[in-house]
């Protein structure tokens, strides 16, 4: 595949062969007719760009992926891209080649696997017994994110999780010896895995089978069994980090192929006996489905609630009155303007949190050690714990980047909507996992509160000014910044039912006012009109806390005969997609608009003509001295809107509306 695409990386797939031909032929349980079997073992291949060897087995085994497939390896519109991508490849568990994220995504997997086993299973029952296995090789192994995870999962106990590591004492600059010495075996044993070491594959199969063996009896322990390894076996080049990211060329190809007992002048050739001996080795794996199935059939007329619970769970859908009285949505908090107390959004965001959970089962997640701060425990539910795995709040610790990667392997699982909290300012920290899910369409919902540089006294290293525009800068993410209960609401409502998109809920540390005019379906619109007035002269447009503050001006403008609409966009991305009818009615673009938003400049101009926004970093002090100091007033909005109007008067103002909108990308070629 490799040569024939003249790119990719033949070097890693080489030596992992026998490591992937044990899994699949001898130890794992899994259907290729059915691939989302709920019950099968997940394969995570960390070291994405190993992929080569992925799709040799998934076509092996009888995957929907064919020689020509693979002849199409790393070319437009193929399903064999670059990298293991879930949402091209069948069989393709999650989309991995940043290093480090698979690996933590299994740990979310063999989180996914416990809880379910735990409430679900019984002894005339074990609907879910399934083992999570991951190779992954040494850059794997030091990127942070998979220190984070494999720490917790060690605390978790997760004995169903075993990774093979590929220790081939390479890296991209050479040798490992020139950065990575450290003792990778006594660091998982400080996490609290089982560790073995198998020193030969390249001979012969049985040390790793015994190690296999031995790391699925132990029930209360991860396994790490370090796998030594040859990159690039069998090339003129073998041990070499030459044969990691190039083709070896046609000669060594021919050589190797001799090497091993192969005709050198046949392309993708696969002999009759290699195929024989996979297609029996699936009718074996798969019927372990065929008995599973039968299992699930009583389990249906014994428990048909359960059942039917775990196939909504499953199929990412939401029961069919969720929209009405007594639906899911139902339950949200209410609140009554001018008379319920106001709140900050975070303490909103907790309530509805809570009110949603006792009724969506496939609710689980928890914060990276900020649980008090950002109030997403759940009343209904206790801890995920090594000794309590039925229970829903999982306590992530000080690990963002881990956290949004273990998301994502829950997510993949199937059967969860996994919910993550921070401070908004630390999505940096998790940016490069949440990137991941947008792009492997998981709906993870991300709780970020302290929002803005109104968090106060713990200063600019704390307060976020860029983030949420690099957020809204992102494919396939929603962006919420709520002003009210309402628009709240709408946010959870939003996210829930937006299975393929990942949703950011951005949520204050200060009181944000309620607003009269809002309502959940206004919100879900993304923008609405909050203030309206006859023929307005200015419009403030706002988002979060800032737009009670403009509601206020506008009181104030609207009684000195300037007519003043609000316009309050809590999720920019969806109010993008209404029609543009809709979206010209809220912003015509030829009223002088001005923005208020305590973060960065970024995409608004697009929306507005002037903007009071943060064009620095934050400082600390008390949260309402800070807004002060930025400009976030009554008495400043009000003069900036008389400001803005006066520098159009007498001039055409400028229609936002009107430029053209090109989409360049090419259509016509099928895409994923």
């Amino acid at each position: 595949m490799v040569q024939a695409a003249n790119s990719g990386h033949p070097g890693a797939p080489m030596g992992c062969a026998p490591m992937a031909h044990l899994l699949w032929s001898e130890v794992m349980a899994y259907d290729p007719k059915e691939p989302s079997w709920w019950n099968r073992d997940r394969f995570v291949l960390s070291n994405g760009h190993a992929c080569a060897l992925q799709y040799t087995m998934l076509h092996l085994t009888g995957y929907d992926l064919s020689v020509e497939d693979c002849k199409a390896f790393r070319q437009v519109g193929s399903k064999t891209p670059g990298h293991p991508e879930n949402f091209v490849t069948a069989g393709v568990e999650v989309s991995t080649g940043p290093l480090g994220q698979g690996i933590s995504n299994a740990v979310g997997m063999a989180i996914g696997e416990k809880h379910l086993e735990a409430v679900y299973n019984s002894s005339e029952f074990p609907l879910f017994t399934n083992f999570t296995y991951v190779i992954c090789g040494d850059g794997c192994l030091q990127e942070g994110v998979s220190s984070e995870a494999c720490s917790l999962a060690g605390h978790l106990g997760l004995g169903k999780l075993i990774v093979l590591y590929d220790d081939n004492s390479i890296t991209i600059d050479g040798p490992t010896s020139l950065s990575f010495t450290e003792d990778v075996s006594l660091r998982y044993e400080a996490y609290g895995w089982h560790v073995q070491t198998v020193s030969d594959v390249g001979s012969n199969l049985e040390g790793l089978r015994a190690a296999v063996s031995l790391a699925k009896s132990v029930a209360d322990k991860p396994s790490l069994i370090k796998v030594k390894t040859v990159i690039g076996h069998g090339s003129m080049k073998e041990g070499s980090h030459k044969t990691h990211g190039a083709p070896l060329g046609e000669a060594d190809i021919q050589q190797a192929k001799s090497k091993f007992g192969l005709d050198p002048n046949v392309s993708f050739q696969i002999e009759e006996d290699v195929q024989s001996f996979y297609k029996s080795k699936v009718t074996k794996a798969a019927d372990a489905h065929t008995e599973w199935k039968i299992m699930y059939q009583k389990y249906e007329s014994k428990h048909p609630d359960k059942a039917k619970e775990l196939k909504e769970r499953f199929s990412h859908t939401l029961p069919a009155d969720a929209d009405t009285s007594g639906g899911l949505f139902s339950h949200f908090p209410s609140f009554k303007h001018g008379v319920d107390k106001d709140l900050a959004t975070r303490k909103m965001s907790s309530n509805t949190l809570n009110a949603l959970a006792p009724h969506l089962p496939s609710l689980m997640g928890g914060s990276a050690d900020l649980t008090p701060s950002n109030l997403t425990s759940l009343t209904c539910s206790d801890d995920f714990q090594k000794d309590t795995p039925d229970s829903r709040y999982i306590r992530f610790g000080v690990r963002e980047h881990g956290m949004a990667a273990i998301c994502n392997g829950l997510f993949a699982y199937g059967g969860f909507r996994p919910y993550c909290a921070t401070f908004l300012n630390f999505a940096g920290y998790a940016l490069g996992a949440m990137r991941v899910a947008a792009l492997s369409r998981f709906g993870i919902i991300y709780i970020m509160t302290h929002d803005s540089i109104g968090l106060g006294e713990d200063g600019p290293t704390h307060q976020p000014v860029e983030m949420l525009e690099s957020l809204r800068s992102m494919p396939n993410i929603n962006v919420w910044r709520p002003a009210d209960v309402n628009e709240v609401n709408a946010a959870y409502q939003s996210a829930i039912t937006h299975f393929h998109t990942p949703t950011i809920i951005a949520c204050s540390r200060q009181t944000s006012h309620s607003l009269e005019q809002s309502s959940i379906q206004n919100a879900l619109k993304g923008g609405y009109v909050a203030i309206d007035t006859h023929q307005p002269h200015i419009i403030l447009l706002a988002t979060g806390a800032e737009v009670g503050l403009c509601v206020k001006a506008a009181e104030q403008l609207n009684s000195q005969n300037i007519n003043t609409k609000v316009v309050s966009m809590p999720c920019r991305e969806l109010f993008t997609q209404q029609t543009i009818d809709y979206q010209h009615q809220i912003l015509p673009g030829d009223v002088p608009t001005l923005l208020v938003e305590a973060a960065a400049v970024g995409g608004w101009p697009a929306y507005s003509h002037a903007q009071i926004a943060v064009k620095r970093f934050g400082l600390s002090g008390k949260g309402p001295d800070l807004l002060k100091k930025f400009g976030f007033t009554v008495e400043h909005i009000v003069q900036k809107s008389k400001d803005l109007q006066q520098f159009y008067k007498g001039k055409t103002v400028p229609n936002l509306n009107f430029h053209p909108d090109f989409d360049c990308f090419d259509k016509t070629d099928k895409d994923h």
